[in-house]
């Protein structure tokens, strides 16, 4: 029987002492609905096309909003996951929905990525959310891990060129659930550990 990710021990490495790679990331998010996704995706090859960018767009079931990014581990640390899911369970907000009306590259050390951004009024809820998550994990023991500048926005490829404000058919969709996520670092896997709903 495998053992339950959720409560590994990190493992050591032991040529020469030092650290293990990290494997394993922690973050909560908020992702689009299926149909929502699917043309994203669309959107992403697109202006792929039409921008002659030769990175690849994120596999479809990848695309979210991070709203806090709790780290990377070798293996999943029980406390933090505890913590976690306490600071997800006592958020109360209603569902809301967003709107992204232009992409735009951000500024990175390594490739840019392009990504979907909106106007400020459009996500306030989305802001509100990251806070109130914040201001949860804080109270649960993770308020060194609170996002301090939150920039609404979802990745939608990493290319070398950098790409100047566009305006694209503006994307909405309802945000309705919290998800704490966890990924497989260089195994694009993604793994939802816990969701809680907005009613």
């Amino acid at each position: 029987m495998s053992a339950d990710p959720s409560t590994a021990a990190p493992q050591l490495s032991l040529a020469g002492f030092e650290p293990a790679q990290p494997s394993d990331r922690l973050f909560f998010a908020v992702m689009p609905d299926a149909a929502t996704a699917q043309r994203i995706a669309a959107l992403a090859q697109r202006l792929r096309g039409e921008l002659g960018l030769r990175g690849q767009p994120r596999p479809t079931a990848h695309f979210h909003i991070t709203l806090h990014h709790l780290g990377d581990y070798v293996g999943l640390p029980a406390d933090v996951l505890a913590q976690a899911r306490a600071a997800a369970a006592g958020v109360a907000q209603a569902g809301f929905d967003v709107i992204f009306d232009h992409v735009a590259s951000f500024n990175a050390k390594r490739k840019l990525p392009l990504v979907l951004r909106g106007q400020e009024p459009a996500l306030a809820e989305l802001v509100q959310l990251q806070q109130a998550l914040g201001q949860r994990m804080a109270t649960c023991g993770l308020g060194r891990r609170v996002e301090k500048l939150f920039v609404p926005h979802l990745t939608l490829l990493y290319d070398d060129r950098s790409i100047a404000p566009q305006v694209i058919e503006p994307l909405r969709w309802r945000v309705d659930e919290l998800l704490l996520v966890h990924s497989l670092l260089g195994r694009t896997e993604h793994r939802v550990l816990g969701r809680w709903p907005l009613p």
